[in-house]
């Protein structure tokens, strides 16, 4: 596969502290990675980095074989990287199409106050098919403060993919999310992601998501990476397992007949 993203030695330290160290990651075109690792252990700080967000200290990110360190988060967007955050960046007021609407005519480069002006008949017909990949097509013309928390994430999740990015950061996707709607949730979300070929890196704590959903996982610890590769062997890694899951969630799985 194509690779699309690359990052080289990526550090990131505050002050004393070192937050990302000897971060090396490839990012294929289309595939679908889970991030995982406690709290602090520099998951957010290398998508902030890659974003936009937080320069490196140090080290190397090759878009396309293009360095993307320095350039504003407007730009990064454009060239294709995109994010969406743990809580939804919505108005809750205004109904989902309207939101919808915001999104696409700051994709076109227009002012949200010049929105009227600027929504055609064929940006409405756009933003009716991007609320229909995500199957929430039929919560139009309700207003974003009445949904449920796991629509609401589609419609964020949506409005994050208006300028069509190649390459898509989920933090936390399914937080907030009840667990009876989990799987229905990411099986969605990751459905529509996959018709358009966008690679997704999604940081994720339920490792039960992970394994269904992910076909490969970054495990982070202390501000590096402790493993890569497929999911079932990162899981399955002594280290990950006492530095990151801890043995509960694998004691689970080999009652089920689960990781091994």
């Amino acid at each position: 596969m194509t690779v699309i993203l690359e990052t080289r030695a990526l550090k990131r330290t505050f002050g004393a502290v070192v937050a990302a160290h000897n971060i090396n990651i490839q990012i294929h075109a289309g595939e679908v990675m889970g991030v995982i690792g406690s709290n602090g252990a520099g998951k957010t700080t290398f998508v902030n980095m890659v974003t936009g967000y937080l320069p490196p200290s140090s080290g190397e990110i090759l878009y396309h074989g293009d360095s993307v360190v320095g350039l504003p988060t407007r730009d990064i967007t454009r060239k294709g990287i995109c994010r969406s955050f743990q809580i939804p960046q919505l108005f809750a007021e205004l109904t989902v199409i309207d939101n919808m609407l915001i999104a696409l005519t700051i994709a076109n480069g227009a002012r949200p106050a010049l929105m009227r002006r600027a929504v055609t008949p064929e940006l409405e017909e756009r933003a009716m098919a991007l609320l229909d990949r995500f199957g929430i097509a039929h919560h139009a013309q309700r207003e974003v403060g009445v949904l449920a928390q796991g629509v609401r994430k589609l419609v964020d999740i949506a409005m994050a993919t208006v300028a069509e990015p190649q390459l898509l950061f989920l933090d936390e996707p399914t937080s907030g999310v009840s667990a009876d709607e989990k799987m229905d949730f990411m099986g969605t979300l990751i459905a529509a992601l996959k018709s358009t070929q966008t690679a997704v890196l999604f940081i994720e704590h339920d490792m039960e998501i992970v394994e269904t959903f992910s076909p490969r996982v970054v495990a982070f610890y202390e501000g590096t990476i402790l493993a890569d590769g497929p999911t079932a062997e990162v899981l399955a890694n002594d280290k990950v397992r006492e530095f990151v899951i801890g043995g509960e969630f694998h004691r689970k799985s080999e009652t089920e007949g689960g990781v091994h």
